[in-house]
């Protein structure tokens, strides 16, 4: 595994990481044990970084975390967490100081510790980043040693450009794959300038750039590959990147060809996105060790040669540009 420093936590984090989505919800059932190994072996392999929610089964994926720590000690694992979506309705005026920190003192208690290591704005609506108050809060919160540090997460990028312009922000979660490539071309050195560290998250596009699926691939009724497909429950950016599942399927057969010998297309996908010298880890889930085993993998590929980083390009202008550059 390689490390890479996130921003201004000057922490060292692993260059593939862990997002505790799916162990906890909308990726249909993932069992309490199966959850379990899949996050030890990310600690076997290399991963001292865990990405999850409050929202994420309403709370499951904080309190696995919190005994994996349990199970393995404390030693340098850092969990990132986020608040914002237990909001009802989610609006701008939701995020006042009171209710982020009582969203705050419950994830202290899901994860079992006094102060918690990051704490990111979840996706929250645009207006938030034109409030100072929101991050005035943030930072007297931390000022109280609630938290160690602050972030966002963004569906837009001119949400993370905003967003960075708040000296207390330390990092960025956007999301960024071969599908969604916007992020590079300005955001990046902005975040780079202002030492703010990158969460490259979706980084497979929500599976379709495991190179797996194929159209015939149905999904159960709780996994939001379903019942999010068009964005009819939040962000459509959030499932397969915003990409139609048909479109992305043919992107992915221009893509084969471009993967290295013995490698995954998931490691290729991963370790198209470590290219990029702005980012400080990508945060791929895993319901099971032997996807864990996988991801981690990516982290020691051979980078990508020039040549196929543009023909990487090509099939993103040519199939998704249209669809999601635009948008997000």
């Amino acid at each position: 595994m390689h490390y890479h420093r996130l921003g201004k936590t000057g922490w060292q984090v692993s260059a593939i990481s862990f997002g505790a989505w799916a162990i906890g919800a909308d990726w249909g059932e993932v069992a309490e044990e199966d959850a379990m190994a899949a996050l030890h072996r990310a600690v076997d392999e290399g991963i001292n970084f865990f990405d999850t929610a409050d929202v994420y089964g309403d709370g499951r994926s904080e309190r696995l975390l919190a005994r994996l720590k349990r199970e393995r000690g404390d030693g340098e694992l850092y969990i990132a967490t986020k608040a914002g979506r237990r909001l009802h309705p989610h609006t701008a005026d939701g995020y006042t100081k009171e209710n982020l920190r009582g969203f705050i003192e419950r994830s202290l208690q899901n994860l079992e510790t006094d102060a918690l290591d990051l704490v990111q704005l979840h996706c929250p609506p645009t207006e938030v980043y034109y409030r100072p108050e929101v991050f005035g809060a943030l930072d007297e919160l931390k000022r109280e040693g609630l938290i160690r540090h602050y972030g966002v997460s963004v569906e837009k990028v001119e949400e993370a450009l905003k967003a960075i312009l708040y000296p207390g922000v330390a990092t960025v979660q956007i999301i960024f794959n071969v599908f969604r490539q916007r992020p590079a071309e300005l955001f990046f050195r902005e975040a780079q300038a202002r030492d703010v560290g990158v969460l490259a998250r979706v980084p497979l596009a929500s599976g379709l750039l495991s190179g797996k699926m194929t159209r015939e691939r149905s999904f159960s009724a709780s996994d939001h590959r379903q019942y999010n497909r068009h964005g009819e429950a939040f962000d459509r950016g959030e499932t397969f990147s915003g990409v139609d599942f048909d479109t992305g399927l043919q992107a992915v057969d221009e893509l084969r060809p471009l993967v290295p010998e013995g490698a995954t297309m998931a490691q290729f996908a991963l370790r198209w996105i470590l290219m990029f010298d702005a980012v400080s880890c990508a945060i791929p889930g895993g319901k099971n060790p032997e996807q864990v085993a996988d991801n981690a993998a990516a982290a020691t590929l051979a980078p990508l040669p020039e040549d196929v980083m543009r023909r990487a390009r090509e099939v993103y202008d040519r199939y998704l540009y249209d669809q999601v550059h635009h948008r997000w």
